[in-house]
């Protein structure tokens, strides 16, 4: 998963950073941080400090609350005062045990690609002003967008070297009909045949069938292709 390689969340955790630092001012100190959905559970991958990672592994836990609601629902949500709030109870109260008071929750559009959400906490009620609310849907959506492209072209770059695996497996493997065919005077498909049945007998990938059977008649272990980089 791309979610997972260290530039990228080097980059999350810099926009938690960024967004902590804009939001925060003497009286209200703000927190950030960034869950993913990983193999479908929620996991924290950045964060503006410990408090953060703290509090999000903390909803994590409890496998519910605000954020992961927001992120599942794709949808900003905003909690003012979490003592009013009678959703999510068992977190609402664990989160008042740490001091939070309002939570802002910002899902990431990665279109479908993968699922992410900003959090956002206060320690005061109604921490978050309509400014506060705008500010961070605009480091959500500049995230998202980045991140879109980075997954774009990770995307292509896989397809290429799939492609590129697909041809020279095809190539490896023709090069063996080919010698098959000629060492048997037989037809391709009989070559073919022979080919995945030694595949089927000795349990082996069937380009590894037909490299050994080239590399017994070249001599090379390596069978290079133009595919090769």
């Amino acid at each position: 998963m791309v979610l997972e390689s260290q530039d990228i969340a080097g980059f999350l955790s810099d926009l938690a950073i960024m967004a902590a630092f804009r939001l925060s001012t003497p009286d209200n100190q703000v927190h950030c941080g960034v869950t993913v959905i990983r193999h479908k559970r929620p996991e924290t991958v950045a964060s503006s400090d410990a408090t953060a990672h703290a509090l999000d592994e903390l909803q994590n836990g409890f496998g519910d609350g605000p954020c992961l609601t927001a992120l599942r629902s794709r949808t900003p949500l905003l909690i003012p005062d979490l003592a009013w709030e009678g959703r999510w109870k068992p977190h609402i109260r664990a989160a008042m045990a740490q001091g939070v008071a309002s939570i802002l929750a910002v899902p990431l559009d990665l279109a479908g690609e993968a699922e992410a959400v900003l959090n956002v906490y206060s320690g005061r009620s109604n921490g978050f002003s309509a400014d506060d609310i705008s500010v961070v849907e605009a480091f959500g959506g500049q995230a998202a967008g980045a991140l879109r492209l980075v997954l774009r072209i990770t995307q292509l770059s896989e397809a290429r070297n799939d492609l590129a695996t697909a041809l020279q497996s095809r190539t490896v493997i023709d090069m063996a009909i080919g010698a098959i065919m000629a060492e048997n005077r037989c037809s391709r498909d009989k070559a073919f045949s022979i080919l995945t049945k030694a595949s089927s007998t000795r349990n082996i990938k069937l380009r590894e069938v037909a490299a050994s059977v080239i590399a017994s008649i070249s001599g090379e272990k390596q069978i290079k292709t133009y595919f090769d980089e």
